[in-house]
């Protein structure tokens, strides 16, 4: 199963790192353990997506710009912090240390602007595989090309009906 920290409660200039990471802990707290937790995040100008296994201690880094991409500290110690408060709700002393694996075969945005895009085409592309087998598909062997632009494409028409629906129904 799949889960989604909203971007709006975790990414830079939303409280203090300590109010980011009880609201990731909340959130994992929700679940058995089991469920992956897709975690858009956005240090200042630029998307990326974090995917968090609370029960395995292990978050996974996925970067649409190319080139050697190292994780955000911040957003880090956020999800460090937050894995830390989940052990003591499940009462588990866990690992000394998270486990972050970059997954460097991604699809790479072709400029600067198309990373928001990028991060929503791959949480679709994982949550439409029913192996969730993210890890293995964005492995660096199997580094992947840029999108083709009929991909972004049906990323963005997906967000505007969307969009366009809850306006629709003033749910917003």
């Amino acid at each position: 199963m799949v889960g989604f920290i909203d971007p709006a409660t975790v990414s830079a200039n939303s409280g203090t790192i300590t109010e980011r990471s009880r609201l990731v802990a909340a959130r994992l707290q929700k679940t058995d353990g089991e469920q992956i937790f897709m975690m858009p995040y956005n240090p200042g100008r630029h998307w990326i997506l974090l995917i968090v296994r609370a029960k395995k201690e292990t978050v996974y880094f996925l970067d649409p710009l190319p080139g050697h991409r190292v994780v955000d500290e911040e957003a880090k110690n956020i999800v460090n912090s937050a894995l830390k408060i989940y052990n003591t709700h499940i009462a588990r002393a866990g690992r000394k240390n998270v486990i972050w694996k970059t997954l460097s075969g991604t699809p790479k945005q072709p400029s600067n602007v198309e990373c928001g895009y990028y991060v929503m085409r791959f949480m679709r592309d994982i949550i439409m595989d029913p192996s969730l087998g993210f890890e293995y598909k964005y492995a660096k062997e199997n580094q992947e090309a840029s999108y083709p632009q009929e991909a972004i494409d049906e990323v963005r028409n997906e967000w505007a009906e969307f969009v366009f629906q809850i306006i629709k129904q003033g749910n917003y």
